[in-house]
């Protein structure tokens, strides 16, 4: 067998080692200026004087230029004199200001804090009830169901969350990064949150991180939250954004230059004066999706269009703050990159990007062409717009610009249109101004303040399963099956008013640049460009009041979970490790080609299960590509020749006793930063995932679950293992960090 290269983190927390943490307290140093984090944070401020200390300390040491990301980074350090800071090597130890997380994963974090032991959480922390929230008609019956059928998973969390000093987001609030856009994220900020797309807070220049529940129970444990030192990767911005070419059209045209891998192990930090020409909330778009290309995070500079985003969220004594703390909130003279890619602004064309995957760009004027050529559905089916990636006030005024001037016209969106406003602020917004009106009467269903179809919650009734189409939408993830189980669906990314425009064309090959459209008079016309106000000139509207803020005492709260639950079970520790090496385990699967956590662990109609390990497990790689057969959820069980269900064969293995691998191409894991995808695996009997590379979250993930994660020394390797071989890991004692 092939050498395998292993790395392992200094520190296996898994559900083994929860019940030997332990709380250390820690005085808190206020800044002089004493700035609350948040309006729901009254008594928990901005540790301004701790960040300057920490980061004249290093900057001492490493007597260099930094760049913003490492300020913001290294000014969290929990040791800033003893750290070891290399970056691509370190793994630093790391002290966030907050944690975030979305109700599907909360479940499970909430969970693994509960077997600590702890009172309550160490620091600010907040839930989000967005995931779970199908859309079937439109938003108001689909919350009311929502809350029916997830009423008991509701109500652990609403417990949970004010027993441990969690601030609880109800359902139809919004969806979670939103939410923290417009009330937690600023200037400065080291936030983790259980979504990769948190990054999203990077539009407020803050390094906002998606990780897997263990390492927010890291945070929320007062322990120190570890990760490997990123590289920097700089994007120079000049020119200025005008015309049809958004803020949605820079991360494709990034997405399309790195790839879904090139930005692994790096913060994406943007500079140049092309950033001023890019609104708060757009800079909040290019960050949500650098979630695509692998990346830590991104992050902007501190300008004047944050300034106006959070003096317009009633946050301007953060702004005043940033104002004074500008040399923190920005890159030094002469720092340095690892690598740097040059846009300009000015000569960036629209782009639309896919199908099945999110880095194969299309600019404007060649993809009509290219859909011809590689035989794409030129109907259009269906076009979303907003989710957490695009549904700011800018964004709807500028796609409700386009339906405008169709209706003016008398035309409706021939495709079926659906407008998912981003949270309860938004939604209540565009509905006293107008736009939702407007949609309507367009043709749109205005669907919940939630993820919806963007993760698969989606009743989607218009096509069959396995009939081939396309869908195109303002979202950031389009990999196979992900929005509608249908792997015959082509979905394609583009910026909302792209979106709106090619629906109310109904087809692919439509350029609203370039061709006209035939009014219900039998005239042609042009759709002049998109136009909108940033910012509501009468200030946001909050709408309902969706926010139950934690007790001062939880104490007295009771938590119960019904041990008949088919929604929520408590979990019990995995076997801890015997100290022997893992001899003869049996493949379960070589995967082949793309393995995203989609693959490994489907979300959609599964995530009504995310509260219960055992039940979401007879997901695990349903939607893997079986090398041997080149078919899903089809393997061979080597121990009685039988071809079954992949989660079926894992059980047996794991009812005789026998260990299991699984083996893997590139980018292993790439995509959403659901620890299911990891806890599965080793609650079915798998010891060690073995490819060729791994995406950062998952491999994180995969550790902290106490499964092995293993590249291959030479990537070939990957072709000398076969579904019959036995495979054993020796001299496992002999591992380091």
């Amino acid at each position: 067998m092939s050498q395998l290269n292993a790395m392992l983190s200094k520190k296996l927390l898994n559900a083994t080692t929860f019940g030997q943490i332990r709380l250390i307290h820690s005085t808190s140093q206020c800044c002089a200026k004493q700035v609350p984090m948040s309006r729901f944070d009254k008594d928990s401020y901005i540790p301004h004087e701790k960040l300057e200390n920490n980061l004249k300390i290093v900057k001492n040491r490493l007597n260099r230029p930094l760049t913003l990301s490492e300020k913001i980074l290294y000014s969290h350090l929990d040791d800033p004199n003893g750290q070891d800071i290399v970056r691509g090597q370190s793994y630093l130890r790391l002290r966030p200001d907050r944690v975030g997380m979305q109700d599907a994963l909360a479940q499970m974090v909430m969970f693994q804090f509960i077997a600590s032991g702890l009172k309550k959480v160490a620091v600010p922390s907040t839930i989000h009830c967005d995931h779970l929230i199908e859309a079937q008609i439109d938003g108001v019956k689909d919350l009311a169901r929502a809350e029916d059928i997830n009423k008991e998973v509701y109500s652990f969390l609403s417990t949970a969350a004010a027993k441990y000093g969690v601030g609880f987001w109800k359902p139809g609030s919004g969806i979670i990064h939103q939410i923290i856009l417009e009330n937690y994220a600023y200037p400065g900020v080291l936030l983790v949150g259980t979504d990769s797309h948190t990054v999203n807070g990077g539009g407020l220049g803050g390094l906002c991180i998606g990780v897997g529940g263990a390492d927010a129970v890291d945070v929320l444990a007062d322990i120190p939250w570890e990760l490997k030192c990123p590289n920097v990767i700089g994007v120079h911005l000049t020119g200025r954004l005008s015309g049809w070419t958004s803020p949605k059209d820079v991360i494709l045209k990034v997405t399309d230059i790195l790839t879904v891998k090139g930005g692994t192990g790096a913060i994406v930090e943007y500079f140049g004066p092309g950033v001023d020409s890019i609104s708060c909330t757009g800079m909040g778009t290019i960050c949500n999706m650098g979630a695509e290309i692998g990346a830590t995070t991104s992050v902007f500079p501190y300008n004047k269009r944050m300034r106006d985003y959070l003096s317009a969220t009633n946050r301007k004594d953060i702004a005043d703050w940033a104002d004074e703390s500008r040399d923190l909130l920005s890159a030094d003279s002469g720092a340095k990159y690892d690598q740097v890619i040059e846009i300009n602004l000015s000569e960036l064309e629209p782009h639309v990007n896919g199908p099945f995957t999110p880095d194969l760009s299309h600019p404007i004027s060649k993809f009509a062409q290219n859909v011809k050529s590689n035989d794409y559905p030129i109907d259009l089916k269906v076009g979303l717009i907003g989710s957490c990636t695009n549904s700011s006030y800018e964004d709807m005024n500028r796609a409700v610009s386009i339906a405008n001037q169709a209706m003016k016209h008398g035309l409706k969106s021939k495709s079926i249109f659906t407008v998912t406003p981003g949270s309860e602020q938004i939604r209540a917004t565009i509905e006293r101004d107008g736009q939702a009106e407007q949609f309507r009467k367009f043709g749109a269903v205005v669907l919940a303040n939630a993820c919806g179809p963007c993760i698969g919650q989606w009743d989607r009734q218009d096509v069959k399963k396995g009939v081939k189409n396309s869908i195109i939408s303002s979202f950031n993830r389009n990999f196979t099956a992900r929005n509608d189980t249908n792997p015959a669906t082509h979905h394609f990314l583009a910026s909302p008013e792209m979106v709106t425009a090619l629906s109310i064309a109904g087809r692919l090959d439509f350029n609203p640049l370039t061709d006209e459209l035939t009014g219900a008079d039998g005239n042609t016309f042009k759709l002049k460009e998109p136009s909108g106000d940033e910012l509501p000139s009468r200030g946001f509207d909050s709408g309902e009041n969706k926010y139950q803020p934690p007790p001062t005492d939880g104490s007295n709260v009771s938590i119960s979970v019904d041990p008949k639950s088919q929604r929520l079970q408590l979990l019990t520790p995995f076997n801890k490790w015997d100290g022997k090496d893992l001899t003869d385990m049996l493949v379960l699967i070589k995967v082949k080609g793309k393995c995203t956590t989609d693959h490994i662990s489907y979300a959609g109609p599964w995530l009504k299960y995310r509260g219960h390990l055992d039940n979401i497990s007879n997901n695990l790689f349903i939607g893997a590509i079986n090398s041997e057969n080149n078919e899903a959820n089809k393997v061979k069980n080597q121990l009685t020749s039988d071809w079954s269900p992949v989660p079926d064969t894992a059980r047996h293995y794991k009812a005789k006793g026998v260990n299991w691998v699984a083996i893997g191409e590139d980018n292993y894991g790439e995509g959403s930063s659901r620890e299911h995808a990891a806890l599965q695996p080793r609650h079915l009997g798998g010891r060690a995932i073995i490819v060729k590379s791994f995406a950062r979250i998952h491999e994180t993930n995969l550790k902290k679950q106490g499964m092995l994660p293993l590249t291959f020394a030479d990537p070939k390797d990957y072709d000398k293992i076969q579904p019959t071989d036995r495979i054993s890991l020796l001299d496992l004692k002999s591992l380091a960090p």
